[in-house]
């Protein structure tokens, strides 16, 4: 069969492992009998791949040799698993891939809007979520301001906006950029950061970055490679890289103390230096090279420049720190004087190499240690902070702050429906976008109906970000009302936090059966005081803790089963826990309304492998006006999800309510039993069971899935047995009746008459055997783990 070629290359077909999106094997390079690139091999499996070295190393040959402005005189370049050497520059585009350039090369002629009309009209890529010349102006908004100038009138870090958005028109899956932050001010370098954090975690591009400055490069990739001599002397961790300050001396020259550098320049070997290696790492020299134009000095001129490569106290934008207000005279800015400090005390032993508050109180506030997200924790999930910025903006702002300061990569979304211009990364138009009627369903100028609108916007919206790790929002009752849906959307795990002025008081309505943590703001969210500060500090800090240490599932492990339970159904469920443990993941919700919305979410989220519902004692209240009630959606996240599904008549022979004096008037007369204080029975009547059963058939008939469906003939709960308040065979033989005679029995679909009380051994171990016969007819599904984990991960990605 042919290879896919343009868009299809590169994805997945079926059978196949998913090729790296950018493989570079043994390339060599020639500029005339100067050896440029030295057989580089290098691997970009996903996200961002940072290239580090000092000039003259190769790196912009590199790049210029992957897009096929340099011809490569031996070696391999794969693209998503197609071959791309030996391409024209325009084929390589139309494979997916974009090029910015190291000093931008925008057009001094040509205005901001006509440099990005031009390029939008050559598209390439992948055509996944296009960039469209609106989009650009939505990302960088700097640009939409500017859009009538000249490309010659531009800043230069408009200029570097400009050459972004002009290379993410062609809609690539790989971006090539070489030495993006070269000449930009420090906060224009931060936007770029975090535009390069923003796109690769966006997961439809990955990131080749060419880069000198070693924070930016460290600060937004999991790997760096590292070039010496044309070639790839060592590939590290980001985060190795960027803690071993002794590691960049001898790697880059890279110099991060005064006076270690001071003191090993004259021992430095006159010839080629070795480069520290793995074990299987070729030996990798660095030269010096003088050029020939190069200002004769002498020779203590030389050896003072030969040390500094790079200045003292790197910063993160690479340039020297300022000179301490006590540092002795003549001392050169960024080089403290280290003798005259003490080293700070060793953390104490069991803090996780965190120092103890002694410790840290003891050092200036700049410089105490602050618990920081592992690199790992921070690729592909970025903490997502939402809510209305025309009136909350300082609050959300201040959550952002703190998200950034554990170094999580924040995305900022407004949800406000004013119309007023927005500060968010994500502005409220791009939200209501995603409205399944598009965005003027969502600002319609009716306060009450544009809210509503864009809280189903925001569900979409955050259904269709693959780089969510954690969502938090702050306000009122209105901000509740937009953020929550959403996050009630999101699968379980996937961390929420609400701070909320209706906190304290009965949260069902919105937290219905998710996982959201609401936290109550105390004050109103008004303003940064005293109180706001500690409450939204460790809101944020809350959500950094579930973003950076979540607990990963294990595919390993046993495939998790939701089982239903009430306390006269209790031994009937132990005994099926008991015998399903030792292979399953036994998860027992109590059915109570919200313990059935409950399990029926985590079936939903994909983290189900079967569902024993063995008490559907929540029917009854739903139709006959109990306080445990479930939903009219009740069974239907088994519908859409077609688990496997074995269920029965627990309970179904009663409806809840609170203490006697609770039980509405029409009911008074009724079999009534008092449970405990709080809780009053009433036994159901046949007609009454009959519904159930009609109302129940039509549910099991709409599941796709492998069904079996249990027929207690002894009895339905504890109180229905002979002898017992409940016992009525009459009415039990009406529900059992009603589920024989609409139930549309197929081969997948069954009810099983089984002659024993519910709560009898017997009945345990048929259903423990109907249960494995349906998980054995569905055993493909139930391969991946907790079953189901990989079923919610491949909603997720599509």
């Amino acid at each position: 069969m042919a290879e896919p070629r343009g868009p299809l290359a590169g994805r997945p077909q079926r059978g196949e492992l998913r090729a790296p999106m950018l493989q570079v094997d043994d390339l060599h390079v020639y500029y005339g009998h100067s050896h440029a690139l030295q057989g580089v091999t290098l691997t970009l499996e996903r996200g961002v791949l940072s290239v580090v070295g000092r000039n003259g190393m190769g790196k912009t040959t590199l790049c210029n040799t992957i897009m096929g402005l340099v011809p490569a005189a031996r070696g391999s370049i794969h693209a998503a698993g197609q071959r791309i050497d030996g391409m024209e520059p325009n084929q390589v585009v139309a494979q997916g891939l974009a090029y910015v350039p190291q000093g931008r090369r925008v057009w001094a002629s040509l205005s901001v809007d006509e440099h990005l009309r031009l390029s939008s009209s050559m598209r390439g890529g992948s055509g996944e979520r296009e960039w469209d010349v609106d989009r650009i102006y939505d990302t960088f908004p700097r640009l939409k301001e500017r859009r009538r100038n000249g490309g010659a009138q531009l800043s230069g870090g408009e200029q570097q906006m400009l050459a972004i958005g002009r290379a993410l028109l062609s809609n690539p899956r790989i971006l090539i950029m070489d030495e993006p932050t070269e000449g930009l001010a420090p906060v224009i370098v931060d936007q770029v950061a975090a535009m390069l954090h923003a796109l690769a975690n966006d997961g439809a591009i990955s990131v080749l970055l060419v880069e000198q400055n070693l924070g930016v490069a460290t600060d937004v990739s999991d790997r760096v490679a590292v070039m010496v001599n044309g070639r790839i002397a060592r590939t590290m961790s980001a985060a190795e890289l960027a803690a071993d300050t002794e590691l960049q001396q001898r790697l880059l020259g890279v110099a991060s103390g005064g006076a270690e550098e001071a003191d090993a320049g004259p021992d430095l070997p006159a010839g080629p230096q070795v480069l520290g290696r793995g074990p299987d790492e070729e030996e990798a020299n660095v030269y010096t090279v003088r050029r020939s134009h190069a200002a004769p000095h002498d020779t203590a001129a030389a050896g003072m420049a030969d040390r500094i490569d790079a200045p003292a106290g790197r910063t993160r934008w690479g340039t020297a720190a300022p000179a301490p207000a006590d540092a002795p005279a003549g001392s050169p800015a960024g080089v403290p004087d280290v003798a005259r400090r003490p080293a700070p005390p060793p953390p104490e032993p069991d803090q996780g190499g965190v120092p103890s508050r002694a410790a840290a109180g003891d050092l200036p506030a700049e410089e105490r240690p602050r618990v920081r997200v592992p690199a790992a924790a921070r690729s592909g999930h970025a903490a997502f902070v939402a809510g209305t910025f025309d009136t909350k903006g300082r609050e959300l702002g201040f959550l952002r702050t703190c998200l950034d300061r554990q170094g999580l990569r924040t995305v900022t979304v407004d949800l406000s429906t004013s119309g007023r211009p927005s500060s968010a990364q994500v502005t409220p138009r791009e939200v209501a976008r995603h409205h399944p009627q598009g965005a003027e369903a969502v600002f319609t100028g009716d306060r009450g109906s544009a809210v509503a609108a864009m809280a189903l916007a925001f569900e979409h919206f955050v259904a269709s970000r693959r780089d969510l790790g954690g969502l938090i929002a702050a306000g009122g009752s209105g901000a509740t009302a937009l953020a929550t849906p959403a996050m009630r959307a999101l699968p379980v795990g996937v961390p929420k936090v609400m701070v909320s002025t209706v906190a304290s008081g009965d949260v069902g309505a919105y937290v219905g059966p998710s996982d959201i943590c609401m936290m109550y703001s105390v004050t109103d969210v008004q303003g940064i005081n005293r109180i706001s500060e500690r409450v939204l500090s460790n809101a944020a800090h809350a959500l950094a803790g579930m973003i950076a240490w979540r607990r990963e599932e294990s595919m390993a492990a046993r495939p998790a089963l939701g089982l239903t339970m009430f306390g006269l159904t209790t031994p009937c469920v132990q005994a099926v826990q008991h015998m399903l443990e030792a292979d399953y993941d036994c998860l027992v919700f109590h059915a109570t309304g919200t313990g059935g919305q409950s399990m029926e979410k985590l079936a939903e989220s994909g983290l189900l492998a079967g569902v024993l519902d063995l008490t559907t004692t929540e029917v009854c209240d739903l139709l006959m006006g109990g306080v445990f009630a479930a939903t009219e959606d009740r069974f239907g996240a088994i519908i859409r999800s077609g688990l496997p599904y074995l269920g029965s008549c627990g309970a179904l022979d009663m409806v809840n309510f609170h203490a006697r004096a609770t039980v509405p008037e029409r009911y008074r007369n009724r079999r009534l039993h008092v449970h405990n204080p709080q809780v009053t029975l009433m036994r159901t009547t046949a007609d009454e069971n009959a519904a159930m059963g009609r109302w129940i058939a039509e549910r099991l008939n709409r599941m796709e899935g492998p069904v079996r469906f249990l027929l207690p003939e002894g009895g339905l709960s504890g109180l229905d047995r002979e002898g017992q308040p409940f016992w009525d065979p009459e009415a039990d033989r009406a529900l059992f009746a009603a589920l024989r005679e609409h139930v549309q029995a197929t081969e997948r679909r069954r009810l099983v008459s089984v002659p024993h009380h519910i709560n009898d051994p017997a009945f345990a171990d048929a259903a423990v055997q109907q249960f494995r016969e349906i998980m054995a007819t569905d055993g493909d599904r139930n391969m991946t783990t907790g079953g189901s984990h990989g079923r919610l991960l491949a909603r997720r990605a599509s």
